[in-house]
């Protein structure tokens, strides 16, 4: 009996025994597959991941080279950038790649298999931004300060994951830089003669050709074209006629007339650095009626017109010989809303819907024009006013004039390349808080953005350089 108890305590002790052996090569080999699991993220030279971006600093026009190396072949990896705006919001994308078979991932030639965008994108970290989940509603990206970058944080992250993610291994990463002003431009803020403006000069003595840069309705003073325009070679002048703090009135309606927009333009001619016989206008929106109806106004001559989604009338009435308009809500029963409950001004500017006396005399142009149509606008009956254009300027046999570009899948706002898109933003708070919709599907809407920019730069080289 003793001899039995004696053999179970043996066995028991050597049970426990084996069993804290065994317990320990388990860990060894765990640890051991962690630590083959990292050495796999070091290549053969056990060099650490890199990830680079050329040019680091570089024009927002201006497309740069993101690269990932050292990586192990044929691995998931995610590409992710961050940016917080100038109100201090967070923006985000990222991209899932499988590196190759020398282990790195080139994002100029590869195709993203998911997230902000898929197939091959070169810039589609940046188009692709948008505000970070739980941000706040109805943001919209827009640069105001020109005289500093956007900062990008691009990084390279383990697997196939989202930034939202706890937690996310980085691998390496990289700051780029996006500037609007060329190294020599000057801003120049032009508070004269009633104006409100800024006016952005190229380097050197010139003369250079010159713009007049109209946005729409929403008002302020918005310059980043202005900028880019001046960083290729252009005097560009930025002007502000509603929703600004200088302008006389009240900041929500139109104070300035037909006047106004002629001393901008003789501001413009009579530079010093500016050929007076060659100026152009660009107008976005409520921009291109204002740039249609300047056109056409006694001793205004422009070289050439581009426009991008706007009407050849308004519902906005003119209440003086000087065109000083009063109202710019237009006619509510034209409004419509979505599912989401955002609004849609698109009805607004169908021609059938202006008044007669407010449309432009197209037939009356006697420059270039070019007319830029996102065929997913809902905020502007763009394609119906550009039929009107083409159909006028036929009849008064100037078709040889009209330049016209239409983009399957881009929205309203059509804006220098490699911009985030927003669908729909915030309008207004008060009276009532309004979320408007401008369309555009992400993809299409940047392919848009690239194309029309290199487009609407050979226009003006054409009409403006010769």
């Amino acid at each position: 009996m003793f001899r039995a108890r004696v053999c179970v305590t043996t066995i028991r002790q050597l049970v426990q025994t084996e069993g804290i052996r065994c317990l320990r090569v388990h860990r060894k080999l765990s640890g051991l597959q962690r630590a083959v699991g990292a050495a796999r993220w070091k290549s053969s030279a056990q060099q650490a991941p890199l990830l680079t971006a050329a040019p680091v600093r570089a024009l927002a026009d201006e497309q740069i080279s993101v690269k990932g190396s050292f990586l192990p072949p044929r691995a998931p990896v995610t590409v992710c950038a961050r940016m917080h705006s100038e109100d201090g919001d967070l923006w985000e994308s990222f991209a899932h790649y499988n590196t190759n078979q020398s282990g790195s991932v080139n994002l100029t030639s590869d195709h993203s298999v998911g997230g902000s965008y898929s197939g091959c994108e070169p810039m589609g970290l940046f188009w692709g931004l948008q505000p970070a989940s739980g941000g706040r509603e109805g943001l919209r990206l827009r640069k105001r300060n020109m005289e500093t970058p956007y900062t990008v944080h691009i990084s390279l992250l383990q697997g196939h994951v989202s930034p939202s993610e706890e937690p996310i291994t980085e691998l390496a990463a990289v700051t780029t830089e996006r500037w609007y002003m060329a190294p020599g431009v000057k801003r120049i803020e032009i508070r004269q003669n009633g104006l409100v403006g800024t006016l952005f000069l190229p380097p050197g003595p010139g003369p250079f050709p010159g713009m007049l840069d109209l946005w729409g309705i929403s008002g302020g003073l918005v310059e980043y074209r202005s900028a880019l325009f001046a960083s290729r070679g252009y005097v560009s002048l930025s002007l502000a006629y509603i929703g600004h703090k200088d302008l006389p009135g009240l900041k929500n309606r139109i104070n300035v007339g037909d006047s106004y927009f002629m001393s901008a333009l003789h501001l413009l001619k009579d530079h010093r650095q500016v050929d007076a016989d060659r100026i152009g206008i660009m107008g976005l929106s409520f921009g291109v009626y204002l740039s249609l109806r300047i056109a056409t106004l006694t001793g205004a001559n422009p070289s050439c017109l581009i426009c991008i989604n706007g009407p050849i009338g308004s519902t906005i009435k003119i209440s003086d010989a000087d065109g000083k308009i009063q109202d710019i809500t237009g006619d509510e029963k034209y409004w419509t809303y979505g599912d989401e409950g955002y609004v849609s001004f698109q009805k607004l500017s169908l021609p059938a819907n202006l008044p007669p006396e407010s449309k432009v005399k197209i037939e009356n142009i006697t420059c270039p024009l070019m007319y830029i149509v996102g065929e997913d606008d809902l905020s502007a009956s763009s394609k119906e006013n550009a039929d009107m254009i083409e159909d006028s300027l036929r009849s008064a046999g100037k078709s040889q004039l009209l330049t016209r570009l239409s983009y399957p899948g881009a929205g309203h706002l059509i804006e220098p390349p490699y911009s985030p898109n927003s669908r729909a933003s915030l309008w207004s708070v008060k009276p009532k808080k309004l979320i408007t919709l401008w369309g555009g599907h992400p993809a299409p809407h940047a392919a848009a953005q690239e194309d029309a920019w290199k487009k609407i730069l050979n226009f003006m080289e054409s009409n403006l350089r010769w």
